[in-house]
């Protein structure tokens, strides 16, 4: 197995250089790494049902599709990431209990009594530490994880799931748990960078005929081409998503309103907002008009200066 211990903590290259290693290598990779604060998405999930968008604006956070299916987790450099990609016979490559039994075993050995519980969450003392995806392509399997050693749970709340109205979709719903960070139990380890190499070494001593391995430049400049134009992409990170329906309720200027929105491939197709006269025109009007807040905040500035960030807080 090849074992790429990540030097670089951005989320877009990292999700990148995973695909690519699992779609375009035959061979079995181990990888761990960190990123930078970002929101990652499920492949199947809503962007906008997920997230805080007022957070999301407020820090500059990226939100960024994954290739697997599961819940939106947060990272950030407290976050130390992992993945195993393999190969095997179809109907048997997605298990989540043996891709997570050396992160388990290993953190066993420092004393932490972790164990993979329900389908996908290695949990200590009932608290979730890590959660897990998997996606599968032709006999390739990608299986990819976190460990929370010190983010900020902080953040990790906050960034997540403020959503002011209802969404109503067939989008896999991520599943809220109580979630504690590493850091209090391992006394020996004092960032989530040490923890990274003391995992990267206990897995590389475990797996047979384990190799170190580093992209070279030509693979790292298809790993950053891919990352700019799907990883950066608003078409794959908002627009690849189930078509919802969007309903809220809303007060503005003193008056009660009500928006309902269609949407399809992150466009809206339908709008309505009633209960006054002055939202019904620009409501009619919002067709074609991406899902997405700097859309909204710069189509109310046009309508209602001064106000267009409250207003267009009430469509996400």
């Amino acid at each position: 197995m090849l074992c790429i211990n990540l030097q670089t903590t951005d989320p877009f290259f990292n999700l990148a250089l995973e695909e690519y290693y699992f779609k375009k290598r035959s061979e079995d990779f181990f990888i761990v790494g960190i990123n930078d604060p970002s929101i990652i998405i499920g492949k199947h999930q809503i962007a906008n049902e997920e997230i805080n968008n007022q957070f999301v604006i407020e820090r500059d956070i990226p939100v960024i599709r994954r290739i697997s299916g599961g819940g939106t987790v947060y990272h950030d450099r407290g976050n130390v990431n992992f993945t195993f990609i393999t190969t095997g016979k179809p109907g048997s490559q997605v298990d989540f209990a043996r891709h997570t039994r050396p992160v388990t075993d290993f953190l066993n050995t420092l004393k932490v009594e972790a164990r993979l519980e329900g389908k996908n969450d290695i949990r200590t003392g009932g608290l979730k530490i890590s959660g897990n995806a998997g996606h599968v392509f032709k006999d390739r399997a990608l299986h990819h994880g976190t460990l929370l050693f010190n983010a900020s749970l902080t953040d990790l709340r906050d960034s997540l799931l403020l959503t002011r109205g209802q969404y109503i979709s067939r989008a896999v719903a991520s599943n809220r748990t109580s979630v504690t960070n590493l850091c209090d139990l391992l006394p020996d380890i004092s960032t989530a960078g040490e923890l990274q190499a003391e995992l990267f070494r206990y897995v590389m001593m475990q797996l047979p005929a384990s190799e170190l391995y580093r992209p070279d430049e030509s693979e790292a400049e298809i790993i950053r081409n891919l990352a700019e134009t799907k990883y950066h992409s608003w078409e794959w990170n908002y627009g690849y998503s189930p078509p919802y329906r969007f309903i809220n309720r809303f007060r503005f200027r003193e008056r009660m309103h009500c928006c309902d929105l269609t949407v399809k491939e992150g466009r809206i197709v339908t709008s309505q907002i009633t209960g006054s006269v002055m939202l019904e025109d620009p409501g009619r009007e919002m067709k074609g008009l991406r899902h997405y807040f700097d859309d909204f905040e710069a189509y109310f500035r046009s309508v209602f200066p001064g106000e267009e960030r409250e207003l267009a807080l009430n469509f996400f």
